[in-house]
Formats: structure tokens, C-alpha cells, sequence
């Protein structure tokens, strides 16, 4: 009865904290998604044995507490929302900031979103494929229409796509609770051979330090999101106070609901039947749940639809900020002039997860997010220490010791290095990628003398695709210095801007419906229902 204690008061905890609005809530809720579902598998895979799974599920839990913590500092001393990107950019420049930007819109994002997407449809398809692995085809299908279902809602309305989110978490909460009560019942009734340290350490073969490596990384892609208050600083309250504290309660609490979620595996499950699996929690309701089995895939189905609404939500906001800075193409800033969505940007973000979903499987996705991922953590954190160095004077609110950053660092420069070892394919070609950005970022970005061609076609793109997606820029004196005079036809008032070709301007003007005066109120138009106004394009 004590260890179902243990199992069901963390678990209501959490289902407490994540209806309450505080910065706990967001750091648990964040957290905790579709990877304890997928990752199981890949973590046991690499480790060779049970005991040294669970000793992984622990320690990375450490090693995400560490690193939350290094960003926490981060978040009050450069108190900016945006994240690993905004405190790259301040602290190294254009184009390192650039380059993690890069490495998420090309990578990080959209192959979570391929995770996600193939991990909902192998656990609608186990059942109707009891007997084998759902085919190829048949995965991909089911994970580009749920891709171009949700793209379309998050298209469609905002408040509907947060409506779904907030919907959908009930299924990523049933299924955790279900599974670690059911299994911790068993070890009540005795059967808990396989969790014993003589079974719990018999290695199937000798992993490398390669392998363990890998495994790290696959235990890292459930720690992630550990981040995420980092993207949304500006809208904390205290952070000063807030930031550390949410950190302190939500990493150890996540780490114990993996840990015990994994041990309620292993007491239903052998090794061999948890890595011939392909949808684990699916084999472990079949083993325990007899006729009411089909809970676990529709609850694991209901947690990552609602993780690929949430992904999508994200990576568009993040393309969409990034080109308001510059960084990408101005298309990206744009928004639909009724709906207030990011059309562009979610479109950018559900193509480039199809290409993906083409070309990898799951658990290699996995290695492949996870080393970009950390690779940017790592960056980041060492970014902390150069701060420090570079600004010695400046005030900051929260200090971390010394040793912290600097054993993360430690155990990331073995971590990458071991894992490019063993796989270095996957990570290399990850590495590579993120590299093409430097010969991007000084074309696109740092070479403000282009020939007129490739400002015509830079200017003229954006708004001839305007056109086809309805979306509305606007451009004004408060907002932009580039407005040099108007133009006025008819009874319309156009704007011209002065870095655009003459086409550019004569399609404005053909346009003009959705352009306003500079000298208008601009809160006017918020109130109107026609006219959408979003002031922060770049123009």
C-alpha cells in the first residue's frame, strides 16, 4: 500500500499543477509528453539491461536539472522571451543565434513533429496489426493527415487549436496514471522478479560507453521541454523567484513519475518483450488490462495528437519570431489578416516535417533531434560562462555555483563525443545541416549590398504569396523607419517603402483593401473586424 502511495500522490500532484496557472504547471506539463512512450525501448536498447536503464531515466533527470538551472540564470540576466536563441544571439552574435535557428525550423522541430506523428499512428495501427509491425506506408499516411489536419486547425483559429491542446492532455495524464498504478499493483502481488538486482543487471551483451551514450540521448528526448519558461520569460511573474522554484519542484517530480513509469514496465514486461514491442504501452495494457487493453492506444493516441497540436503551435511561433527578427524570410512574418495565425510559418513547419517523416525511423529520429538538441544546450550554457567572463559587473539575479555549468559541460562534451562515435551518421549529417546555415545566414542575412535581382525577388515573393494565403502587412511610421512617403490612389492611401522595386509598389497598390495610413489610429483598426493589424513586420 505504501508503494501505491508513492505512485498515485506525485501523479495527482501533477494533475493538480497542470490546471493551475504557474510557472510549475508550464515547466511539469511541458515536460512530460509523448517520449515516455517512445523512448523506453530505445533507453533499454543501448543500456543492455534493466537496472542500467533505470539508473539512465535517473541520471538524465539530474543532468536536466543541472541544465535548467544554468537557465534559469540565463532568463533573469538576459530577461528576454525566446530562449536558447535569444541568449545565443545576445551574448555571440548574429550568427550563432542564426545558426540554432537554423537547426530548429530544419531539424529539431520538424523531426519531434515526425516522432510524435509516427508514434500516434503505430498506436492507432498495433491494434488493427496485432500480429506484426503496421507497414511502412500505412504509418506514413496516418502521420501526414493527423499533419494536415492539425496544420489546418492551428490555421483555422487559435483559441480552437489551445481548446484541443487543453482537451488532449487528458490522455497523456490517463495513460501515465493507468500504467504506473497497474504496475505497481503487480509488484504488490509479487511479481517483481525482473526488478531484482541479480536479473535487474544481467546484461544481455556489454554496452560500450558509445552505446550508453545513446541512450542518454534517447532518455533526453522525454526530459525535453525542460526549457520552455525560458521562451515565455517576459510573461513570468518574478522570475527571479519563480524561475528557480518551478525548476527545483518539476525536474525531480518528472524524473520520479519516468522512473516509476518504467519500473511499472519492467514488472509486466521481460526485456525481450519490451524491445520487440513496437508500441509499448500497447503490449503492456494487452498483458494486464485483458478486455479493456484498448484504453492504453486510444489514451497514448489522445497524448500525441494533442503533442503534435502543441509542437506545431510552437515551431511556427518560433519561425515566426525569427523572421521578425530578420533571420528568415519576411513571408514567415506575416499572418492571416482574420484569423490572426502565422499561415506561412505553420505551413513551412508542417513540409518540412512530411520531408522528414520520408526518410527516418523513429528511434534514429530520435538520436538525430537529441544531438542537435543538446548540442544547442551545450552552447548555450558555455555562452553562460563567457557572460560571466565578458561582463563580469553586470547584475545578476540568480548565480548559479560554478560547478554547475561546468559539470554540464563535462558530461556534454562526452556525451556528443561518444554518441558521434557510435552513430556518426545520424549525428554527423545533423552537424552538417546545421552548418549549411553559415554560407545561408551571409547571404541572406549579413550582405546588405545584393544586386537589385535578388532584392526583386526577395521583395516580390512575399507578397505575391501574400496574395494566395491572405495575409495582411501592415508598415507605418511608428513601426517601421523604412516608410519614406505614400501614395495615394484614389481614394485608397498605399504605402511605399523604400527598400522595395517598383513591382513590389504597383502590387501594394492593387492591393490596397488591406493597407491603412500610417497617420490613422492604429487601435481603430484592432477594433475592427475586418482589419487585422500586426505591427511587427518586416517591411
Amino acid at each position: 500500500m505504501v508503494i501505491l502511495f508513492l505512485a498515485i500522490f506525485p501523479f495527482c500532484l501533477f494533475c493538480v499543477c497542470v490546471y493551475s496557472s504557474n510557472t510549475f504547471s508550464l515547466s511539469t506539463g511541458n515536460i512530460i509528453g509523448s517520449g515516455i512512450f517512445i523512448s523506453p525501448k530505445g533507453v533499454l536498447e543501448h543500456s543492455g539491461s534493466v537496472g542500467l536503464a533505470l539508473i539512465v531515466w535517473v541520471l538524465g533527470g539530474c543532468i536536466a536539472a543541472l541544465g535548467s538551472l544554468c537557465y534559469a540564470e540565463l532568463g533573469v540576466t538576459i530577461p528576454k522571451s525566446g530562449g536558447d536563441y535569444s541568449y545565443v544571439t545576445e551574448i555571440f552574435g548574429g550568427l550563432v543565434g542564426f545558426l540554432l535557428l537554423w537547426s530548429a525550423v530544419l531539424i529539431m522541430y520538424p523531426t519531434t513533429l515526425a516522432v510524435i506523428a509516427l508514434t500516434f499512428s503505430n498506436y492507432v495501427l498495433q491494434p488493427v496489426f496485432p500480429d506484426c509491425v503496421p507497414p511502412y506506408m500505412a504509418t506514413r499516411l496516418l502521420s501526414t493527415v493527423c499533419l494536415l489536419f492539425l496544420t489546418w486547425v492551428n490555421c483555422s483559429s487559435v483559441r480552437l487549436a489551445t481548446r484541443i491542446q487543453d482537451v488532449f492532455t487528458v490522455g497523456k495524464l490517463a495513460a501515465l496514471g493507468l500504467i504506473i498504478v497497474v504496475g505497481l499493483v503487480q509488484i504488490c502481488k509479487g511479481n517483481y522478479e525482473g526488478l531484482t538486482p541479480q536479473v535487474a543487471f544481467e546484461f544481455s551483451r556489454t554496452p560500450s560507453v558509445g552505446q550508453v551514450a545513446l541512450a542518454f540521448l534517447q532518455a533526453s528526448f522525454a526530459f525535453s521541454g525542460w526549457n520552455f519558461l525560458n521562451y515565455v520569460t517576459e510573461e513570468v511573474v518574478e522570475p527571479r523567484q519563480n524561475l528557480p522554484r518551478a525548476i527545483y519542484i518539476s525536474i525531480p517530480l518528472v524524473t520520479f513519475v519516468y522512473t516509476l513509469t518504467n519500473i511499472a514496465y519492467f514488472s509486466a514486461m521481460s526485456p525481450e518483450e519490451l524491445l520487440s514491442s513496437n508500441a509499448v504501452a500497447v503490449t503492456f495494457g494487452e498483458k494486464l488490462l485483458g478486455m479493456f487493453s484498448v484504453i492504453m492506444p486510444i489514451s497514448v493516441a489522445l497524448s500525441t495528437f494533442g503533442g503534435i497540436n502543441g509542437y506545431l503551435f510552437t515551431s511556427s511561433r518560433l519561425c515566426f519570431s525569427g523572421a521578425r527578427e530578420g533571420h528568415l524570410p519576411s513571408l514567415l512574418a506575416m499572418i492571416h489578416f482574420k484569423n490572426c495565425t502565422p499561415i506561412p510559418a505553420l505551413l513551412c513547419c508542417c513540409t518540412a516535417t512530411i520531408v522528414i517523416l520520408c526518410i527516418g525511423e523513429t528511434h534514429n529520429l530520435i538520436n538525430y533531434v537529441s544531438f542537435i538538441n543538446y548540442l544547442s544546450y551545450g552552447v548555450t550554457i558555455a555562452g553562460l560562462l563567457y557572460y560571466r567572463w565578458k561582463k563580469p559587473k553586470l547584475y545578476r539575479p540568480i548565480k548559479v555555483n560554478l560547478l554547475v555549468p561546468v559539470t554540464y559541460l563535462m558530461f556534454w562534451a562526452l556525451l556528443l563525443g561518444f554518441s558521434l562515435y557510435s552513430e556518426p551518421v545520424v549525428c554527423g549529417v545533423g552537424l552538417v545541416i546545421m552548418l549549411t546555415g553559415v554560407p545561408v545566414y551571409f547571404l541572406g542575412v549579413y550582405w546588405k549590398s545584393k544586386p537589385k535581382c535578388i532584392c526583386d525577388f526577395i521583395g516580390g515573393c512575399p507578397l505575391q504569396s501574400c496574395k494566395y494565403m491572405f495575409v495582411l502587412i501592415i508598415a507605418g511610421s511608428d513601426f517601421s523607419p523604412k516608410v519614406s512617403e505614400f501614395l495615394n490612389s484614389n481614394s485608397t492611401t498605399c504605402l511605399i517603402v523604400s527598400n522595395l522595386p517598383k513591382p513590389c509598389i504597383l502590387y501594394m497598390a492593387s492591393i490596397k483593401p488591406f493597407f491603412i495610413s500610417v497617420d490613422s489610429d492604429i487601435w481603430h483598426f484592432k477594433r475592427n473586424p475586418i482589419l487585422v493589424v500586426w505591427s511587427d513586420t518586416l517591411m
